[in-house]
């Protein structure tokens, strides 16, 4: 049941991002439930070896090269589900900084 409302809190984050960021656009509930999914499955998945492939050039940027590496993923997400669409990486940028900042305060009201 927690893993249902962190899901649900996650697509309620996207489609605030979604109306927050320009670039960012949604074509349904059905996409928006599908993109949130899509996107937790890549932060679990794909990011933890992302973030030790990419550790020394994280080192280097001081942690900066982190947003990037969520922009990505947030790009990726987009790119696989039909329905979400961000405009570039400016907007995936922006994008994966809003959504990470709202599941945080998500996280702690739930």
């Amino acid at each position: 049941m927690d893993l249902l409302i962190r899901w649900l809190l996650n697509a309620l984050a996207l489609a605030l991002t979604a109306w927050i960021v320009p670039g960012i656009d949604v074509a349904g509930v059905g996409a928006l439930i599908v993109a949130a999914l899509v996107i937790g499955l890549l932060n679990a998945l794909v990011k933890p070896v992302l973030v030790v492939l990419t550790l020394p050039i994280t080192i280097l940027t001081l942690g900066i090269f982190l947003l990037v590496l969520n922009a990505l993923l947030f790009w990726l997400a987009a790119a696989i589900v039909p329905g979400f669409s961000v405009a570039g990486f400016l907007a995936a940028l922006l994008g994966a900084v809003v959504m990470a900042i709202l599941g945080w305060v998500f996280a702690k009201l739930a």
